[in-house]
């Protein structure tokens, strides 16, 4: 398990090498087990295949969200 620190230069390390990547809706952390691991937000299952299964020996989870969008102010 990777310590938040570990974590957190993992995302960093990542979200550079995804960046400009159509597809990707968001890099962050998520709990995983004692530790925490990268979660990499996707708008569809095919952008996964670029998305490697670890970094620096942080877990990668990767979530299919759909397109991401910001709402207006009424919704």
């Amino acid at each position: 398990m990777a310590d938040l620190d570990h974590a957190r230069a993992a995302k960093s390390r990542l979200r550079d090498v995804l960046a400009g990547h159509d597809g990707i809706e968001g890099v962050g952390l998520a709990p995983d087990g004692d530790g925490y691991c990268v979660q990499v937000n996707i708008a569809r299952t095919v952008v996964a295949t670029d998305i490697p299964a670890d970094v620096d020996g942080v877990s990668v989870h990767v979530h299919v969200v759909g397109p991401v969008r910001a709402l207006g102010r009424d919704g």
